[in-house]
């Protein structure tokens, strides 16, 4: 079964966008971050998750602390897959995507983390600093092995690709050549992190990037308001991805729950 499929289908229906909060595997700690996935899956379409890694070089400030909670808590490769596949268990139609640096997957083994990710029920993976160039490589480590996109599609993993403002035509079309699951449009080319104010190009870009793909385009990077949401729901964005914001809630879930909740009812049209 293809999750993303069916629940782009499903809201494509209903004329709404997916609502799609982040949380770092681990922060606080691997039993407490159970907890606050738990909370944020009740108002999600679409689940998207961290593993925690030394040098996250695409994040702000807000997710570096997030990573330095779940380190210093000792959260390992192993607990977040065992985090994910709790959640998996609770909520078995729901897509589930992870951000794993290239590094990490690369020392678990890069044929054991697609396996252990078929398992325990990943539906996506964005490896964000593997150049796209890359994913017909085999892993450097067994040269004899399947490329990653390869790998990728042996366990029934979608690779997740970033593309921005700034991306050029010929390495988008390449990306689009291999993309699946959904597209990550990064709002603007930056690190992560809330923004208030939402950039016609970002606008521009969903409905550019709408012409040339049927493949699901999802903003992220900077939407932390329900009023980012309404317009790119407005503006043909197929789902909306928010992270650093719901760390301003981390230590009241009830607050949390309620502005995923605001964040749902703005992605219906």
């Amino acid at each position: 079964m293809d999750r993303y499929k069916a629940a782009f289908a499903q809201l494509k229906e209903k004329k709404e966008s997916a609502f799609i909060p982040f949380w770092m595997i681990g922060d606080p700690n691997p039993e407490d971050s159970f907890k606050v996935i738990d909370t944020i899956a009740q108002h999600a379409d679409i689940l998207e998750l961290g593993m925690p890694f030394s040098d996250p070089l695409a994040d702000g400030p807000t997710i570096q602390a997030s990573v330095n909670r779940a380190l210093q808590a000792g959260t390992t490769v192993d607990d977040c897959f065992g985090v994910i596949e709790k959640i998996r268990n609770k909520y078995p139609e729901k897509p589930i995507g992870l951000l794993v640096y290239f590094n990490l997957a690369l020392q678990y083994g890069l044929e054991n983390f697609f396996a252990r990710c078929d398992a325990v029920g990943v539906d996506s993976v964005i490896l964000p600093e593997l150049p796209v160039e890359s994913v017909e490589i085999s892993d450097p480590k067994n040269q004899e092995s399947d490329s990653i996109i390869e790998m990728a599609r042996k366990y029934n993993v979608h690779l997740t690709f970033l593309v921005s403002t700034n991306t050029p035509e010929d390495r988008l079309q390449k990306i689009l050549s291999y993309a699946s699951g959904f597209l990550y449009a990064i709002s603007k080319p930056s690190l992560t992190g809330a923004k208030t104010k939402l950039s016609q190009e970002t606008v521009k870009m969903v409905l550019k990037l709408k012409q040339q793909t049927d493949t699901p385009v999802c903003v992220g990077f900077g939407i932390s308001e329900p009023d980012q949401i309404k317009e790119l729901t407005e503006n043909k964005a197929d789902g909306c991805i928010i992270g650093s914001k719901l760390y301003e809630f981390k230590d009241d879930l009830k607050a949390m729950s309620e502005f995923c909740e605001e964040c749902k009812k703005a992605s219906k049209v």
